[in-house]
């Protein structure tokens, strides 16, 4: 390193031992420091509440009076009203609150619900009105991102909107699930083939692969998206908690998309993990996407592994997620991997990271608020001893009213072992670690994500 770009980053070193413990100097640092790319990010849960709420109530949406749930038809069951009516009444004013602190964790405080209740059940509130149009939420999330100094986001898009006819198929549900808990690997991944095989007979398939890549590819087109400060890439998502056939052709699915789209940078799989299908069916579902990989050598994914706490499952529980994504599903990166001290032979699974260069997704504000874990509760030191590259996100930043700043924040502050240059490496995997498919592409962003950082170094005190 030329001796004037070290003398920078000394600088910029000592600085931030001078103020790590003061949040406020930390903020204004953090705030202007380039972080890259926001890898692990769910479109869904990254709009804030405000902008949702405003829409519904311009759209007159109904709102249950109980949950907070809005919808464009009146429901059959439930207490549902209009805005409007609501405003006539002059109920609006007051009831705004109680629906923002439903949808996000805004005025939280412990006893008011539990939060990984709140967290999760916030999303099926507002997603009628999300769903509704995607485009603000687009803009707003690029802007925002500009504004705090944030180059790229790989956002967990949409699910897959599927036109496969899949009633032939099902039959195959519990022989799959009879299978996985057989520990039959290779009956299950058998079977798999002629599932696959039967899919692709189906003139839908490719039709479903054409419409979801196009449906992505004109709103980012439309919207302007990337631009000379800013890109964005998107993940297709499945959801864990459908049966093992609808699952596995929105998995084939959203490979295909990614394999025909530079857009689709990637896939993941959602929903809680530590739910009753979740848990039922994780090895069943590492078999798939083994399955798929074989298929789609090319195609990236990450996988939400171990986003589970002592206490929210039986500990044998904790022994095997992060182990059977890396070994089972063959997976690019993890996401959360919190559980990683309860891992069974957890340092050799270390050292086959660091090994095979298998990032982790730190979400600091999102495993505080809905594991309750922080502090040296969280693995981030024993994933840094064993050398296996971190980067920070902010999962859902809309629902936990947080941003990529404030996660630096925590991380400087809660983890002094992190040096600047330590924090700086982790921004630098931001681009490195992406999925953007496109070479040349990569590169343009760490390059200027150098150019950014030897600006910013330049200006601090």
């Amino acid at each position: 390193m030329p001796i004037c770009l070290w003398a920078q980053e000394e600088k910029a070193s000592k600085y931030v031992e001078k103020i790590r413990n003061n949040e406020a100097e930390l903020t204004a640092f953090m705030a202007q420091m380039p972080k890259g790319g926001d890898l692990h990010h769910h479109f869904s849960g990254s709009i804030y509440a405000e902008p949702l709420l405003e829409k519904a109530i311009n759209l007159d949406y109904y709102v249950n009076l109980e949950t907070k749930a809005v919808a464009k038809e009146k429901p059959t069951i439930g207490s549902w009203e209009k805005f409007s009516v609501l405003a006539a009444e002059g109920k609006l004013e007051s009831l705004k609150n109680e629906i923002l602190r439903r949808w996000s964790v805004k005025d939280y405080f412990p006893g008011f619900y539990p939060s990984d209740q709140l967290f999760f059940e916030s999303f099926d509130k507002y997603l009628p009105v999300l769903n509704d149009e995607y485009a603000p939420g687009m803009l707003e999330l690029k802007n925002r991102a500009k504004a705090e100094n944030v180059s790229y986001i790989e956002t967990m898009f949409s699910p897959i909107f599927s036109q496969v006819r899949l009633d032939e198929l099902t039959r195959y549900d519990s022989q799959l699930r009879n299978l996985a808990r057989q520990s039959d690997r290779q009956g299950v991944l058998n079977l798999l083939e002629k599932i696959y095989a039967e899919l692709q007979k189906q003139e839908s398939l490719q039709q479903t692969v054409l419409w979801n890549n196009q449906f992505i590819q004109r709103l980012h087109d439309s919207l302007q998206i990337d631009d000379d400060q800013f890109t964005m890439r998107y993940q297709k998502y499945v959801l864990r908690f459908k049966n093992p056939v609808e699952l596995f052709s929105d998995i084939v699915i959203s490979f295909m998309s990614a394999q025909s789209n530079k857009l689709i940078a990637g896939v993941n799989i959602v929903a809680p993990e530590h739910g009753e299908v979740s848990m039922q069916d994780y090895h069943l579902h590492m078999l798939m996407f083994q399955f798929c990989h074989q298929k789609f050598p090319q195609v990236k994914y990450s996988l939400h592994a171990g986003e589970l706490a002592l206490g929210q499952v039986a500990p044998e529980d904790l022994t095997w997620h992060i182990n059977e994504a890396i070994y089972t599903a063959k997976v690019n990166r993890i996401g959360h991997g919190v559980d990683m001290p309860y891992e069974k032979n957890s340092y050799e699974l270390l050292r086959y990271m660091q090994q095979q260069q298998i990032p982790v997704e730190i979400n600091l504000v999102s495993n505080r608020f809905i594991l309750k874990i922080q502090a040296d509760k969280h693995p981030i030191k024993l994933y840094h001893d064993f050398h296996v590259p971190l980067v920070i996100s902010t999962d859902d930043a809309g629902v936990l009213r947080t941003s990529l700043t404030e996660q630096y924040v925590l991380l400087a502050k809660s983890y002094p072992f992190l040096s600047y240059s330590d924090i700086k490496k982790i921004v630098m995997n931001s681009i490195d670690f992406s999925f953007i498919q496109e070479a040349s592409l990569k590169q343009k962003l760490k390059q200027d994500l150098l150019r950014r950082f030897k600006e910013f170094e330049a200006k601090i005190p």
